[in-house]
């Protein structure tokens, strides 16, 4: 695990993940956020999403599958590191994990969590070395049972997100194990 993104995440544990330019703002204005997910924009924009992102001194996470323009190809981890400049990436696909770990970017692997196969692929994943992600964002991150099940199995450290709305949210998923929750909601960031 790249010690920096962990010890951002640790300095706190709720992660701005933004949708547009109003909550880019916000969440770059705020001094307590250490970490932004990037869930919008085009290839023709990043680059500029991820420099404002830099200049108040955060760690840039591009959620590759959000971005319009580039496709599920290798290349595009390419770009995001040497022409986007981004810290790190966050996907749900293992090919683009592992191309980004050759490059040394940092690295969310996005699971959705519906039935017992979405569990027993997350369980697997301490098989799968190469393709191995910093975290984990497990989505919805509002099943702190699930959450304990998937702490206990997985080696890789956990995000909870989706559907983080308040206190009780965040406090459930970290109780549960969670290392840290990413929320769109800009007063679940203030907590």
């Amino acid at each position: 695990m790249h010690k920096q993104f962990q010890e951002a995440v640790e300095k706190n544990p709720i992660i701005a993940a933004v949708k547009d330019e109003k909550g880019l703002r916000r969440s770059c204005e705020m001094e307590e956020v250490n970490v932004i997910f990037i869930l919008f924009g085009d290839i023709c924009s990043i680059g500029r999403i991820v420099e404002q992102v830099h200049q108040y001194g955060k760690i840039a996470m591009v959620h590759m599958d959000l971005i319009t323009g580039l496709s599920a190809k290798e290349i595009s981890v390419d770009f995001i590191k040497m022409t986007a400049h981004a810290d790190g990436i966050i996907t749900t696909k293992n090919t683009l994990i592992q191309r980004a770990n050759v490059l040394g970017l940092f690295t969310v692997l996005r699971f959705f969590v519906i039935d017992s196969m979405s569990l027993k692929s997350i369980e697997n994943l301490g098989e799968q070395r190469s393709q191995k992600p910093d975290f984990i964002e497990v989505l919805p991150g509002v099943m702190p049972k699930i959450i304990k099940r998937i702490c206990k199995n997985s080696n890789v450290p956990v995000i909870a997100g989706g559907l983080i709305s308040d206190r009780e949210d965040v406090m459930g998923a970290l109780y549960a194990g969670a290392a840290a929750v990413s929320a769109t909601n800009p007063d679940v960031w203030q907590l």
